[in-house]
């Protein structure tokens, strides 16, 4: 039968694909300390309104990702807006992006979380207009070609189609959702408005009630789907150059909470998100967002 995850016997060599990803051998060794970017240098109160807008930039990837995966269209057609600041730009995605789920359960599921999403990407926007900013646009999103590399680095295969089957969706879920979580619990103490942080924490909770639904649907598909998800875990903790993952399987039991050794979830800088979703460390661009993100932190 053939495999939902494409071509596993791949000719391309991981270290090959890594440096598709800008992660050659020497950058390898240094993925490990943490990056000094003009964020972290500027670090301080007061950073309220970048932090929104680096959210926003998170957001608008999620809602793009569920909305074209239970509707077939993006959130522009939803009614959200995605003008603003910077550059907008718009989703690579291939043709028929509905995901043709057999699972009516999953369906559902990913139809909440995509309505989440869609408000997530509301609140931000609005939260930046009520704290005198103009909200940022909707940079560039690939939906296509950030699998296809991503599915090289991880030895998934030459290719990984997220809106294919029902597990393939979950697997591309479980790239963003665990991301989220550890980025919002990283990002809080950046925050001076109590009442910005009260809603981050909400969201934060949100995001975390996604990351376990998906990891949960994972350990129940068996074998094969957590083999792929800790393939997964492993790229991005090398991407972000700490022990800050997991799998949905450790030690050989069920992980459905991935945490530190104090019970914590982990948390990530906005620089470590930034190694992940461009697919590099210190890049400006690339992958999930082939031309960078918009506002201050980049």
């Amino acid at each position: 039968m053939k495999s939902p995850f494409g071509n596993l016997g791949t000719s391309l060599t991981r270290r090959q694909a890594l440096r598709n990803l800008g992660v050659g051998a020497a950058g390898m060794t240094v993925l490990g300390a943490l990056s000094k970017t003009t964020f972290a240098q500027s670090s301080g109160p007061g950073l309220d309104v970048a932090v929104l807008q680096f959210a926003l930039n998170l957001e608008y990837l999620e809602a793009e990702f569920y909305t074209y995966a239970t509707f077939g269209t993006g959130i522009e057609a939803r009614g959200i807006g995605t003008d603003g600041s910077g550059t907008k730009g718009p989703v690579t995605i291939k043709s028929n992006s509905r995901v043709p789920f057999q699972n009516s359960a999953i369906e559902q599921y990913a139809t909440e979380i995509g309505a989440d999403e869609r408000t997530h990407v509301i609140f931000f926007r609005n939260a930046l207009a009520a704290a005198g900013a103009q909200p940022i646009a909707r940079p560039a999103i690939d939906l296509l070609n950030s699998f296809n590399t991503l599915a090289q680095v991880a030895g998934i295969g030459q290719s990984f189609d997220p809106f294919a089957n029902d597990v393939n969706f979950l697997l591309g879920a479980f790239i963003f959702e665990d991301v989220g979580v550890t980025l919002f619990g990283g990002s809080a103490r950046l925050l001076t408005n109590k009442d910005i942080l009260e809603s981050a924490a909400g969201i934060l909770a949100v995001e975390a009630y996604h990351a376990g639904n998906i990891r949960v649907n994972i350990f129940n598909a068996g074998p094969g789907p957590q083999g792929l998800a800790q393939r997964i875990s492993d790229v991005r903790k090398m991407l972000s150059g700490a022990d800050d993952d997991q799998g949905v399987v450790l030690d050989g039991r069920a992980n459905i909470v991935p945490t530190d050794s104090n019970g914590r979830a982990f948390r990530r800088t906005p620089r470590q998100g930034l190694n992940i979703v461009y697919g590099a460390k210190d890049a400006s661009s690339g992958l999930f967002f082939p031309n960078g993100v918009n506002g201050t932190i980049k």
